[in-house]
């Protein structure tokens, strides 16, 4: 007994002082030559950031390859040396374009939390080939969507191969962080992806159970010298954009040359300044489409750059499925007279986001459109205004109000639609170790002529265990609450969404992990009496192989009550469905290969009930990879879904063939092909991107667009040719 007690102690001391992690960082006046070689006298004195541990295909071994990392620093830029050490040259290196995604590669990449409050952080990585990655990450890293790909920012590397490892060397300016002036510690880790051992290692060991990015498991970095203030740019990135097209229905042709740009500035060091006029997003990918079988509205993330940093500090109230009450990419985005979507121009915008101090966050956007009179669409300001206090070691407490208002008096305007606003406030708890976690909120909307149900509140908690996780959740959302700068599904709810997880680590075997839940979901009408209108019970079994490849089945039960006719097929005169109680389930599976492999894939085959009907459904997903120059995939999706006389039956294709060639890494062409007989179209979008500077760009982008229904036939055709450039003064 004595022994095991002498063994424990041991273990959790050693445990305990693991998780305790501190690297120095020294101050240096010597010149740092940007060659992957670490050959300046700064770099043999440095110390070394090392002893990583697993995280998959466990999280109790140190790792067998280990990375060396060192960091230095002047009064303008952070350098960065990692030895890279690998069983053989035999890297997996899919594209040379930059953001490149970790999963199934070779890479290295290190978090800096730079106001130590375990919510936010800045991440930087590469691999083998030097490509670079940078992002930002919110919410703690509680939650993939968490990360925002899209920032980006300056910042120089070099990497050279050797026998056995790769050397990384990078220069990043001050100027990138956002940091407190004289702080003298910044949390810090690192995760680093070996295909060979077929390893994901940690420095900071963090359980399995959490996210390989969860800020929880943090070390320190240790600034030898307090961080003195950041001699931030003021970065101007102008752009001109030429456009020729044709709209074949009309038979209008159409020719535009617009010019405009955007303006950024640090204050303090922490607060960033962001100016936009006359912006033009023609350059972001194209979305992917969706076969929507559902009555409700399909949310797409947003790909502009000027809505992405410190995007959390707007985006993240709410419930981001049922009552989020601001969704940036209503912005820009108005009705036709005939209920269609069309671009509404941005004439220009503002936005202020950042710290002001270690606790407090603030964020500011305004940004007004245009008016489009033959439309009957109102010049309209959209305001935001946000503010963050952090509590305890990880929580916050969060405001917001959100104004949408016309500015000009039009006849076509009604009296509902003269503005609408949205006060509210959310708390998000997450504790020390990210055991607990839990978002809770009231909004409540303001509309003319509204006086009551104008309430959106929620709560969640989730405890999130090595064995269980549990979650306790609703959702109330009142008849008349509105924001329409938001995304909500429906109104009139009370919805409630447990669940229970059992997860299983067998010691033997080729299942390096499974899991089994249970997800009952219901919804009632408050105005009806409380109703049951809609309920699904969500079944599902799902394993993780230490080959990397996953292999789940599930079952959903439904209950669905049509309070207006329905038709799910899209098929024109079709006879909708009629109001009543429909109960249906479908049985699914889904397996994904391992992607380190040239050739992968996902199979995602459904069968059951739907409504008073059939469905059987195949989504798929096919990947192949000519390293690192050469990569195509193919989305597939097919719904057959078979209803009873008089109703449509339908047979609803969805295919989207994309083609990535990168020939170096600063010249790539991506082609993105999509056929959806549910919305009659089959559209081309092809984009040649030549980065001539760093984050300066010319673009050349070619869209066409056809009718599949009876006749295939031209709808719209364009040709955008886009230049942009990033100046610093």
């Amino acid at each position: 007994m004595k022994r095991l007690l002498i063994l424990a102690s041991f273990c959790i001391t050693n445990l305990l002082f693991a998780q305790k992690k501190e690297v120095y960082v020294k101050y240096i006046t010597e010149t740092i030559v940007l060659d992957g070689n670490l050959n300046e006298s700064s770099w043999s004195e440095a110390e070394s950031a090392t002893n990583f541990w697993n995280y998959f295909p466990n999280d109790s071994l140190q790792a067998k390859q280990q990375p060396e990392i060192k960091m230095l620093f002047d009064d303008t830029n952070l350098y960065v040396g990692i030895k890279v050490n690998a069983p053989g040259n035999d890297f997996i290196i899919p594209s040379l374009r930059r953001d490149f995604r970790a999963g199934g590669s070779d890479n290295i990449t290190l978090l800096f939390d730079t106001f130590n409050d375990g919510t936010n952080a800045f991440i930087f990585g590469t691999n083998p080939e030097g490509v670079q990655r940078e992002m930002l990450l919110s919410g703690g890293g509680t939650e993939l969507r968490g990360f925002t790909m899209a920032w980006d920012t300056k910042w120089k590397s070099e990497t050279v191969i050797h026998n056995n490892y790769y050397i990384v060397e990078w220069i990043i300016p001050l100027s990138a962080f956002k940091y407190r002036e004289g702080e003298t510690k910044w949390r810090f880790n690192s995760y680093h992806f070996d295909t060979q051992d077929n390893e994901n290692n940690t420095w900071v060991n963090i359980p399995q159970n959490q996210f390989i990015f969860n800020l929880a498991f943090m070390g320190d970095m240790i600034f030898e010298k307090p961080l003195g203030k950041s001699k931030s740019p003021i970065s101007l990135i102008p752009y001109v954009n030429t456009l020729v097209g044709k709209d074949y229905e009309t038979d209008e042709s159409t020719s535009d040359f617009k010019y405009g740009g955007d303006a950024r500035m640090t204050i303090n060091n922490s607060l960033n300044l962001d100016l936009t006029i006359n912006p033009d997003f023609s350059q972001v990918e194209v979305d992917q489409q969706v076969t929507n079988l559902t009555r409700f509205e399909v949310s797409l993330p947003e790909r502009r750059q000027f809505f992405i940093e410190n995007s959390d500090l707007f985006n993240d109230f709410g419930n981001n499925r049922d009552s989020n009450p601001f969704f940036s990419r209503r912005i820009g985005i108005a009705s036709d007279l005939d209920g269609n979507n069309i671009e509404n121009d941005i004439i220009a915008g503002v936005r202020l986001s950042g710290k002001v101090n270690n606790k407090l966050r603030v964020g500011l956007l305004n940004m007004q459109t245009a008016e489009d009179k033959t439309n009957e669409i109102a010049t309209t300001n959209n305001a935001l205004l946000t503010a963050q206090y952090k509590l305890f070691s990880r929580s916050n407490i969060s405001f917001m109000f959100i104004n949408k208002q016309a500015t000009k008096d039009y006849d076509f305007t009604v009296d509902e639609d003269r503005y609408n606003r949205v006060f509210g406030i959310d708390y998000r708890l997450a504790s020390e170790d990210n055991t607990w976690n839990g978002k809770y909120y009231f909004h409540k909307s303001f509309s003319p002529n509204v006086k009551n149900k104008e309430i959106s509140a929620g709560a969640s908690t989730e405890y999130n265990s090595r064995n269980y996780n549990i979650r306790l959740s609703g959702v109330y959302i009142g008849d008349n609450f509105r924001s329409d700068l938001g995304f909500i599904r429906r109104t009139d709810i009370v919805k409630v969404n447990p669940k229970f997880t059992k997860n299983f680590w067998p010691e033997k075997g080729q299942i390096q992990k499974h899991n089994l839940s249970v997800t009952p979901i219901f919804i009632w009408k408050p105005d009806l009496d409380f109703e049951n209108s809609d309920y699904a019970i969500i079944t599902r079994w799902d394993a993780s192989f230490k080959n990397t490849s996953n292999l789940n089945f599930e079952m959903f039960n439904r209950y669905t009550h049509l309070y207006e006719e329905f038709e799910p097929t899209g098929v024109d005169d079709a006879t909708a469905l009629p109001i009543g109680n429909y109960y249906y389930s479908t049985i699914g599976a889904n397996y994904r290969s391992d992607r380190r492999k040239l050739f992968s894939y996902s199979l995602n085959p459904s069968f059951g009930s739907f409504y008073n009907g059939n469905i059987f459904s195949v989504n798929a997903n096919l990947n192949y990879r000519i390293q690192p120059h050469f990569s195509t995939s193919i989305q597939l999706n097919y719904n057959n879904i078979n209803l009873p006389d008089p109703y449509s039956d339908a047979k609803l294709w969805l295919i989207g063939p994309r083609i990535d060639v990168t020939f170096n890494k600063n010249l790539f062409w991506a082609t993105f092909v999509q056929y959806n007989n549910q919305q009659d179209n089959f559209s081309v979008n092809t984009r040649l991107q030549w980065r001539f500077a760093p984050l300066s760009d010319l673009f050349i982008v070619y869209n066409d667009n056809y009718f599949t229904d009876n006749v295939f036939a031209p709808r719209v055709r364009s040709l955008n040719v886009k230049l942009t450039y990033w100046l610093n003064i």
